[in-house]
Order: C-alpha cells, then structure tokens, then sequence
C-alpha cells in the first residue's frame, strides 16, 4: 500500500509538472512576464490599470478553462479509474521526503499563480483583479486533485498539501500587494544525485529522475542584492538565493533496505541549506525584442553558480558550481 502510494504521489508530481508547462507554453506571453508596477521604490504610479483586451482574454480564460476540465477529466476517468472510492478520509504526510515535496506543491502553485497573474495583465485587466484572479490560480488548480485524493482507496486528503499550495499563491499575491512587484522570486534547480545508481530504478534512471529522485531537488528564494543593500557597484540583476534541499532520501518516510530484490545500501537522511548566487534576467537592460522576451520568459531559472552548504550532517561544504 505505502509502495503504491509513493509511486502514485511521484506519477502525480509528473502530471501537475506537464500540465504547468503546457499551461506555460500555451497561455504565458513573456513579453509581458516581468511587467512591474512599482517605481523602484515599492510605490506604485497613479495608473495601473491596462487597456482590457477582449480577444487576449478570451485566450487564456478558455485556455485556462480547457486545461482545467481537460485536467480532471484525465484524473477521474483515467488517473483514479482502478482506484475504488472509499470513505472521505486524510493523510498527514508532512514528514515525508524530510519536505521536499511540499517546498515542490508550493512551487508549482507559485508558478501557476505567477503566470496567471502576468497572462491576465496581458489581457489587459486591472492589476489589482489580475493579482487576486491570477494569483490565486495555483490553489484553484491543486485543491480538487487534493480532494479527490481524499476520496479514493490508497491515497488520503493532506492539510499539509493545501496548505503548500496555498503558500505557493501567497506568494505571488502577497509581495504584489506589498511591494507591487515579485522582490523574492521562487525557483527550481534539478541535478543528477549520487543515490539514484544504488536504487536499482527506484529512484528512475535518466530523466525519470527529475519526477522520482527527490534527492536531486533544489528550491530558491532568490532576490536582489541591491534591495538589501543599496549600492551603484552590484547591477540590479545580480541576486543572492538560499536554498533547500535533502539527501539520502530511499523511502518517504523510512528508507528502503531493498527494491526488485537487489539491496538497497544503509544512508543516513539529512537537509542542505545552501547559499549561492544568481541572476535576475528580468532585471538586464536589453534593446533587442527577441533577447528581452527570451530573458523575461526564464523568470523561474536558478543559473549555476558556486554555492556553501551547511548540513544536518554537521557538514560545511563548497561546491564550485551547483545547480
């Protein structure tokens, strides 16, 4: 049951990742991904209200609308079909994966409440609807799939999973209602970790890693170094990011001792807080069109850079670059 409910959880991080980037690809328009109402100064100017454009808006409503239902139409006739419908019941899986797959809820429902936002700004609605309508899609999007979790045999409804997905979308809307602008910016990074080799496949192998290997998982607050300390050396683009991340993670809870009857070695499970550079691309002052959407549509990129580790494993570690 735990093995099956573990798989289960991973396809279904796999799924809400596919459909972010569709969402992404199909509705974001990066010109306008980066668009700031603030003054340098978290004021904002007397206007922010857009030209609504009915035809923008007709795009990413029904694109929206189309991903939604397309969405749990897959899950109740196809994700939950050999599933049987049980009582309503809960999962407290807040220590699983040491958080990692809750840093992960949040940053899909960042990213979702982050493009909403900006697709309704190109659509010319007011900023103060496109920060509460957009920036609530992350958790418009995941609260069903939690609920309907609730309801099938082998999974169970998490607070914790809400909970994150509703971190995710405050995210967005909290820093636009308080600074106008995204000061703090949420990102990704994925890298090969050295315990997928030793699971024999139950970790993935290749790029199935990226949706079972929580181990290769990174997530980051990045911001500028120059909103906390002013200066005219630093360009406006250069950011500092911490992270979070885990290691030695088999299992959700426990880790496993074997997998397909090959033994799976003994590690001790740790957390990583990580401290490294970065870099704005929303922030680079470019002329050229093309570069400028390119750059204001990477808004979720941690770029590689040195990084210092501390650990739980009472470590201080310097990796010359970590992504």
């Amino acid at each position: 049951m735990l093995a099956a409910r573990i798989n289960d959880a991973l396809m279904k991080r796999e799924l809400l990742l596919v459909i972010g980037l569709l969402f992404l690809l199909t509705i974001n328009n990066p010109s306008i991904a980066c668009i700031k109402f603030s003054n340098g100064e978290g004021k904002p100017p007397v206007q922010d209200t857009l030209s609504l454009k009915k035809g923008r808006l007709a795009i990413v409503t029904s694109g929206a609308s189309a991903l939604y239902i397309g969405s749990m139409a897959y899950l109740q006739y196809i994700w939950y079909k050999d599933h049987e419908r049980v009582p309503f019941e809960f999962y407290n899986d807040l220590g699983g994966y040491n958080q990692i797959d809750k840093f992960g809820h949040i940053y899909g429902s960042y990213l979702e409440s982050y493009i909403g936002f900006h697709s309704l700004l190109w659509s010319g609605v007011s900023r103060k609807k496109a920060v509460i309508y957009g920036g609530s899609l992350g958790f418009i999007m995941q609260l069903p799939i939690e609920i309907w979790d609730g309801m099938y045999e082998g999974w169970g409804f998490s607070w914790r999973d809400v909970g994150a997905n509703t971190i995710g979308s405050l995210l967005v809307i909290g820093q636009e209602l308080a600074f106008h602008d995204q000061i703090v910016k949420y990102k990704f990074t994925f890298s090969h970790s050295p315990y997928a080799p030793q699971a024999n496949g139950y970790l993935g192998n290749g790029f199935d890693e990226v949706f079972y290997d929580y181990n290769g998982h990174t997530y980051w607050f990045s911001t500028g170094i120059n909103r906390l300390i002013k200066n005219d050396i630093i360009p406006d683009w250069v950011n500092i990011a911490v992270g979070y991340s885990a290691g030695g993670m088999f299992g959700e809870f426990e880790n496993k001792t074997q997998y397909r009857g090959v033994a799976i070695p003994a590690t001790e499970r740790y957390r990583q807080f990580l401290f490294s550079f970065d870099i704005d691309f929303c922030n680079i002052p470019v002329r050229n069109k093309i570069l400028k959407k390119l750059f204001n549509s990477m808004f979720m990129i941690k770029v590689p850079f040195p990084a210092i580790e501390i650990n739980t494993k009472g470590q201080l570690r310097f990796h010359p670059l970590y992504y």
